[in-house]
């Protein structure tokens, strides 16, 4: 480069391309102006070169080998450190914050504020900013910023492997307020909205917003969401205007959950069979009988009686439409009786089975007995007796015999073809919410046999415990309890066993859970969806519920998120990590994302703009394999128009092509300014 004419007052004026933000950038005396872009003092991130402040130190760079290796500088791992380093070199390729961590940012450091690390995380990002952008630089070693992160951040010390998106999270909100302008912040109270248009409630929260926080990560990487919560009580509507730093996106897959219950017809028409169904994981029972209505084709005549099945008795009544799905575990038995639609008057009779040893003695102590197959329920009548309640049993249970040659009135018996016992159910582990009254029940009370050729029956309570003496065959039977049904407790020989053989004998399916290292086939997912998913009206956790000031009480309100102030800087995490007390998982979906237009204008709620949304990608945060051996990389836009590889110390170009893949963890976007 020539050198120009002599300015006046020793100033040196040199004309440069920027770094992929506008055409050109004059640096004099350390004042910068760019087209359509806000600067701040100091140095600014260019195409290969850096202007440094002072007129006595520009460093003009003649090679342009040397110039375009500006900023390609990796990062050694130091141990399991390679989601640092991705995310590191996300952020060190982020407009606006190299042209201000490569100025005289230390201006800015609060020392003040309590709330910040007295700048020294600041300092640490910002003098390995720099060298990562000396020229020539070789692979740094980020030892002194690794001390800093574990002294403040002690979740990331020592060399175990971590994640990426949580640092950034850490990093951005720790570079907030060591750069905090505002020294004394003013207590500001939250108003309700009540009538006020949503323009003015939105700008009032972001000003309360600003008066505490001011920063060039507000700057550049903050945004405003609207909140609206619904008390599903008293309807009362309460809307507020929150700030957000990154947008943390799931996946749709991880929005649903699969079911699979055991479905009886009780007429006979087919074997108890299982349907695996696919609901919103954050939605209600009524959810669940729509989706199984269609699976199992349910008549319009019909309706469908879902119950909780453990060791043979029914344990839990699924009727309430507006229960959360939250409320089933995944190992929960669910069973599902397909029931002629009536009057909800009608009555409901539940007869659950048991059989006792046939080495029983009459007159010993209480004798052994175990569950068998599974409960059937009918309709009863107005009024009922004995023989009511046997002719009813007998009846449900003829339509779950199979065709044979023996048929006896007296026992409804049926000689079986096949020699497995049906009677042999596995007996699996008490659930969590059952007691051990519950699951005990069956072993309460001592049971006389007149004949091993008669079925018994006994009036039960809710818990299937046997109440007073085995029931007479013509003399009344005793009032439905509060839950409108009457529970039965039938008992079997092991002569009217081996005489039967009938479906409701076979033991439940077994619930379908996929293996661990089985291999599932890839998803496929626009960004956009993931968007709608974040977007959608849930309601809240058990756990995060909310208090009403309308009913002066804490209530499992519905939430809706809307966008509505965009941030320059867009970043979006993709939920692809999910964990539990007993489990890691991570979900392997490609997610489609746009690489030059991505347009959120459908997304926001907002009616003034406040700036544009449309955005271009131009980092990503890669993680490969699984959570405990997983590692991280990351994409980098630099130059012109080409994309490069960070992989810790090693950095390469890469193709376009390949940049999209299901590794993709964390997005980064920047603003297109639109002419």
């Amino acid at each position: 480069m020539k050198d120009g004419p002599r300015q006046a007052d020793n100033e040196v004026l040199l004309e440069l391309q920027i770094y992929g933000l506008s055409d050109s950038i004059k640096c004099k005396d350390g004042r910068k102006e760019e087209k359509g872009l806000q600067h701040y003092s100091g140095s600014s991130l260019l195409n290969g070169s850096i202007c440094n402040g002072s007129s006595d130190s520009v460093r003009v760079l003649k090679s342009p080998g040397e110039a375009g290796s500006l900023g390609l500088t990796g990062l050694q791992n130091l141990g399991n450190t390679c989601f640092m380093n991705s995310a590191l070199q996300c952020l060190a390729h982020t407009p606006k914050l190299v042209d201000y961590f490569l100025g005289d940012y230390a201006k800015e450091i609060n020392h003040e504020n309590p709330l910040g690390m007295n700048g020294e995380i600041a300092l640490a990002f910002g003098d390995l900013l720099r060298k990562l952008w000396e020229p020539g630089a070789a692979p740094l070693a980020p030892k002194t910023f690794k001390m800093k992160l574990a002294r403040f951040a002690p979740q990331f010390s020592g060399y175990n492997q971590h994640d990426s998106q949580e640092l950034l999270s850490f990093l951005l909100d720790g570079l907030h307020e060591d750069l905090n302008r505002v020294k004394c912040k003013p207590y500001v109270e939250a108003k309700d909205a009540e009538d006020q248009p949503d323009e003015e409630v939105a700008d009032e929260y972001w000003d309360y917003h600003l008066a505490r926080n001011n920063s060039i990560i507000v700057d550049v990487c903050q945004g405003q969401y609207k909140s609206t919560l619904v008390c599903p009580l008293c309807k009362k509507v309460s809307v507020t205007f929150d700030p957000f730093m990154y947008l943390s996106l799931p996946l749709p897959s991880t929005m649903m959950r699969t079911m699979t219950l055991t479905v009886v017809s009780l007429d006979g028409r087919a074997k108890p069979s299982a349907y695996t169904i696919t609901v919103p994981k954050n939605g209600k029972f009524e959810d669940l009988i729509q989706a199984l209505s269609a699976a199992c084709s349910l008549g319009i005549d019909e309706t469908l009686l879902v119950v909780e099945v453990y060791n043979n008795h029914i344990i839990r009544f699924l009727d309430d439409p507006s229960d959360f799905l939250k409320l089933i575990r995944d190992e929960d038995r669910l069973v599902a009786y397909r029931l002629p639609k009536e009057s909800e008057e009608v009555p409901l009779v539940v007869f659950t089975h048991q059989t006792i040893d046939e080495r029983y003695i009459p007159g010993s102590f209480v004798p052994p007995r175990k569950g068998l197959g599974i409960p059937l329920v009918s309709r009863l009548g107005s009024s009922v007796n004995g023989s009511d309640i046997r002719n009813l049993f007998l009846g449900v249970l003829n339509q779950f015999q199979k065709p044979c040659e023996d048929i006896s009135d007296n026992n409804v018996s049926v000689k079986i073809n096949s020699a497995e016992d049906p009677s042999s159910n596995s007996v699996d582990e008490a659930p969590s919410h059952v007691s051990d009254a519950d699951a005990d029940s069956s072993n309460k009370t001592g049971i006389d046999l007149d004949s091993d050729s008669e079925f018994q029956f006994y009036m039960t309570d809710e818990k299937g415990i046997a109440q007073g003496s085995r029931i007479i065959m013509d003399e009344p039977v005793g009032p439905v309890g509060t839950s409108g049904r009457l529970n039965i407790l039938v008992f079997w020989s092991e002569k009217l066993i081996k005489e039967q053989n009938s479906f409701f004998f076979s033991p439940l399916p077994e619930i379908l859970k996929p293996g661990f290292f089985a291999k599932r086939p890839q998803e496929t997912v626009s960004l956009y969806k993931c968007l709608e998913a974040f977007l959608t009206e849930e309601p809240l956790g058990p756990e995060d519920m909310w208090y009403c000031p309308r009913c002066k009480e804490h209530r499992q309100a519905s939430k809706k998120l809307d966008l509505w102030r965009l941030p320059e800087i867009l970043i979006i995490h993709l939920k692809r990590f999910s964990y539990s007390h007993f489990s890691k998982n991570k979900l392997e979906t490609f997610v489609d994302f746009p690489i030059d237009d991505l347009d959120v204008s459908a997304y926001r709620a907002s009616r003034n703009i406040h700036g544009s949304s449309r955005y271009t990608l131009y980092a990503i945060s890669n993680h490969y394999g699984s959570l405990g051996g997983g590692h991280y990389t990351a994409f980098v836009h630099h130059g012109a128009d080409q994309w490069y590889d960070f992989d810790d110390s090693h950095v390469h170009p890469i193709s376009l092509d390949k940049i999209k893949t299901s590794a993709a963890y964390v997005l980064f976007y920047r603003r297109v300014i639109e002419e």
